[in-house]
C-alpha cells in the first residue's frame, strides 16, 4: 500500500500488517473536526465555489463585487437557506473525507514509524503518507463533492434542478452515469498536493516544537499551538495549490460543460489569464483558514482524549 522506506527494520509479518495500525479514534476525531468547522463556515464555501465558476462569460452565473456583497444578495434573494445550499452533501463529504483522511494517514504515518508513535519522519515521509492517504480517500468522496457543488450552485428560488443531495446522486447518475460521479476526478488528484503539503508543513511545525522544548513528538501540545500550525500550514497550502480548485469547480459546474481538464485550463487561460485560476482565492482562504483551525483542533483534542479512554480501558 505504501512506497515509503520504513524508519526501522522489521520482521515480514510487521511488515505485511499495516492493518494493525488501524485505530478508529482518528476516523471518530477527524469526522468530529470536518462536521463541526463544515456547519459553522459553510456559507463561505458557497459564495467560493460562485466566485470560482464565474468567467465573466455565462449569464446564468450571478455576479458579485465582493465577499460581503455576494453575502447579503445570496441571503436577501435566496434567505439563510440559500447560504446553505449544498450542506448536507458539504457534511457528509468534509466528515466522511476528514475521516478517513486521518485514519489512512495515522494509519500509514503509524506503520512507517514501526508502531512507535515518537520516531520522527522526513518531510518527504509526511508528503508521501498524505498523498496517499488523500488519493484513496478522494475516490471515495469525489461524488459528495460533486453534488455539494452542484447544489451550491443553484441560483434562486424555484429554479432548483436538484431537490436535495439524494435527488442529485439519482440525477447525475441518470444523466451521465458513475462517470458523473466523478467530474472534477484528475484536478482532484492533482489537488491531493494541497493535503499533502498541509500536513506535511502541520507535522514539520509540530515536531520542530516538540524538539525545540525536549518533549517527545507524540505529546499533547496546547490550542494555541495547534490552531498557530493548522492555520500556517493551510496559507502555505492554499497559495501554492489553489488554481485546482477552480478547474475543479468548473468541471462540476452543470450550467458550462468543458471536454475535459484541458478544455477547462485552456479556456480559463484565454480569457482570463493567470489571474482565472485564482478566482475565489480570498474567500477560500477566509473559510479554509479557521475551518482548519477548527477541524484540526477538534480532531487532536478528541483523538487525544479516545486514546486515553482506550487505553484506561485496556
Amino acid at each position: 500500500m505504501s512506497v515509503i522506506t520504513k524508519s526501522t527494520p522489521h520482521n515480514l509479518k510487521s511488515d505485511v500488517g499495516i492493518f494493525k495500525h488501524v485505530k478508529f479514534e482518528h476516523f471518530i476525531a477527524g469526522i468530529s473536526g470536518g462536521v463541526t468547522s463544515t456547519l459553522i463556515l459553510h456559507p463561505l464555501d458557497v459564495i467560493k465555489i460562485r466566485f470560482a465558476v464565474n468567467d465573466g462569460r455565462l449569464h446564468k452565473t450571478p455576479q458579485y463585487s465582493g465577499i460581503w456583497n455576494a453575502f447579503t444578495t445570496i441571503f436577501r434573494k435566496e434567505g439563510l437557506r440559500g447560504l446553505y445550499r449544498g450542506v448536507t452533501p458539504n457534511v457528509w463529504g468534509a466528515g466522511s473525507s476528514w475521516g478517513l483522511y486521518f485514519l489512512f494517514y495515522t494509519t500509514i504515518k503509524t506503520w512507517v514509524q514501526g508502531g512507535n508513535a515518537n520516531v520522527p519522519l522526513k518531510p518527504t515521509q509526511h508528503l508521501v503518507a498524505a498523498s496517499e492517504a488523500g488519493v484513496i480517500t478522494l475516490f471515495i468522496t469525489n461524488p459528495f463533492w460533486v453534488v455539494k457543488t452542484r447544489l451550491c450552485l443553484q441560483f434562486g428560488a424555484g429554479q432548483e434542478q436538484y431537490k436535495g443531495m439524494i435527488d442529485a446522486l439519482v440525477k447525475i447518475f441518470q444523466q451521465d452515469g458513475i462517470r458523473g460521479y466523478y467530474k472534477g476526478l484528475v484536478p482532484g488528484i492533482f489537488g491531493v498536493s494541497h493535503g499533502a503539503v498541509q500536513f506535511m508543513v502541520y507535522e514539520e511545525l509540530k515536531n520542530t516544537y516538540s524538539v525545540y522544548y525536549g518533549l517527545p513528538i507524540s505529546t499533547k501540545q496546547g490550542t494555541v499551538q495547534y490552531l498557530s500550525f493548522a492555520a500556517l500550514s493551510k496559507l502555505v497550502a492554499a497559495g501554492a495549490t489553489y488554481p485546482y480548485q477552480v478547474v475543479r469547480a468548473r468541471l462540476q459546474n452543470q450550467h458550462y460543460s468543458y471536454t475535459g481538464t484541458l478544455d477547462c485550463i485552456s479556456q480559463t487561460w484565454r480569457y482570463e489569464g493567470w489571474r482565472g485560476f485564482y478566482k475565489g482565492l480570498g474567500t477560500n482562504l477566509l473559510r479554509v483558514t479557521p475551518a482548519t483551525m477548527i477541524t484540526f483542533l477538534t480532531y487532536e483534542n478528541v483523538s487525544h482524549f479516545l486514546a486515553t479512554y482506550r487505553s484506561d480501558e485496556s
